[in-house]
C-alpha cells in the first residue's frame, strides 16, 4: 500500500468514526423535536381538537376532544405534531399549536377529594370535590400540589391529581 493509499484509508476510517455517533444520535432521537422532556404534562388550548392516527394531515381523524384545557400527556414528538395520551389512556397525534403549556389536572379517586390550606395533610379542610372535575395546577412540591377548581384553591394530594408526576415539583 503506498503512502497515499494509507493516509487515504486512515481518513475514510476516522471520518466513519465520527458520523456513525452522528447518526446514532439522530436516530436516538427521532421523536423527540424540542428541548423539553418527554414525556410531559400540558393541556389543550382550543375547544375542539382533532386527534389523528398519525403525525400529519394526510393521516385520518380517530377523534376529537371537545374541552379546552384538559390536561394531556405528550409521549412522543415529530417535528410540529405532537402524540399525547390522556387521563383515559386514549392516544393519537395532534399539531402543537393545538397545545399549551399551561397546567391542568384532572382529579382522581373514589370518594371525594379533600383541598387542604396548607400543603400538608391534616391542614384545614377547605373544599371537597368529586372525582373527574378538570382544574388548573398552579405549583407541586413533594406530595401535594396548589389546584383551583370552579373558585376554590387548595392543596391537593398528587396521588389524587392526573396531571402531575408524583417526583415534580415546581411553580
Amino acid at each position: 500500500m503506498t503512502n497515499k493509499s494509507f493516509i487515504f484509508f486512515v481518513f475514510i476510517i476516522l471520518g466513519a468514526v465520527q458520523v456513525l455517533p452522528l447518526a446514532h444520535a439522530q436516530e436516538k432521537n427521532a421523536f423527540k423535536s424540542t428541548p423539553y422532556p418527554v414525556p410531559r404534562f400540558v393541556s389543550l388550548g382550543s375547544d375542539k381538537v382533532s386527534v389523528r392516527t398519525g403525525p400529519g394531515r394526510k393521516f385520518p381523524v380517530e377523534f376529537v376532544f371537545k374541552k379546552k384545557g384538559l390536561p394531556v400527556e405528550v409521549v412522543l414528538e415529530y417535528e410540529n405534531w405532537r402524540k399525547i395520551k390522556d387521563h383515559e389512556g386514549e392516544q393519537g397525534w395532534v399539531h402543537q399549536s393545538l397545545i399549551s403549556g399551561k397546567r391542568t389536572g384532572v382529579l382522581q379517586g373514589e370518594a371525594l377529594v379533600a383541598f387542604y390550606s396548607a400543603p400538608k395533610e391534616g391542614s384545614r379542610l377547605v373544599a371537597r370535590a368529586e372525582p373527574g372535575g378538570v382544574g388548573k395546577i398552579d405549583e407541586c412540591r413533594a406530595e401535594f400540589c396548589r389546584f383551583e377548581l370552579s373558585g376554590y384553591k387548595g392543596w391537593v394530594e398528587k396521588a389524587h391529581i392526573w396531571g402531575a408526576y408524583t417526583d415534580e415539583v415546581f411553580d
